[in-house]
C-alpha cells in the first residue's frame, strides 16, 4: 500500500523534471536557430557595409593615382590606410574579442577619408535596403 501512494506522490516531482527536460531541449533547439538567424543578418549587414567602404577606397585609391598633385598624396596615404584595415579585418572569425573595436576603427577611417575628399557620407542599412548617398 506505501509502494501505491509513492508513486502517486512522486509522480508530480516526475512529470516536473520530465517536463522540465523537455522544455529544455526544446529551448536549445529554439535558441540556436535564432541565434543563427540574429549571427546571419548582422553578419551580412557588416559584410555589406565593409564591402562597401572598400568599394569606395579602392575607386578613390585608383582616381586619386592617376591625379599628379602634391596635395593627393596626403589622401592616397589615408586611401591605404583604410584598404589595409578593411583586408586585415578578421570575417572568418566570429569569435574574434574586438570584432566591434576594429568595425568602429574602420567606420572612424572611412569617415575621415570622406571628410578629407569633400564627400558627404551616409551610410545605413535598413531591412529593405542598403546605400550609401553623396
Amino acid at each position: 500500500m506505501a509502494d501505491l501512494f509513492d508513486g502517486i506522490v512522486m509522480a508530480e516531482q516526475r512529470f516536473h523534471g520530465e517536463g522540465y527536460q523537455e522544455g529544455l531541449a526544446e529551448g536549445s533547439h529554439a535558441g540556436m536557430a535564432e541565434g543563427r538567424r540574429y549571427g546571419a543578418l548582422h553578419g551580412a549587414r557588416m559584410g555589406s557595409e565593409i564591402g562597401c567602404c572598400l568599394g569606395f577606397a579602392l575607386t578613390w585609391h585608383c582616381l586619386l593615382q592617376k591625379c599628379t598633385e602634391e596635395k593627393n598624396s596626403k589622401k592616397i596615404r589615408a586611401l591605404d590606410s583604410l584598404i589595409g584595415m578593411i583586408q586585415k579585418f578578421p570575417y572568418e572569425d566570429p569569435t574574434y574579442d574586438k570584432l566591434q573595436e576594429d568595425l568602429e576603427k574602420i567606420r572612424g577611417k572611412f569617415k575621415q577619408v570622406c571628410s578629407m575628399l569633400n564627400i558627404q557620407s551616409d551610410f545605413r542599412i535598413d531591412n529593405e535596403r542598403s546605400s550609401l548617398t553623396f
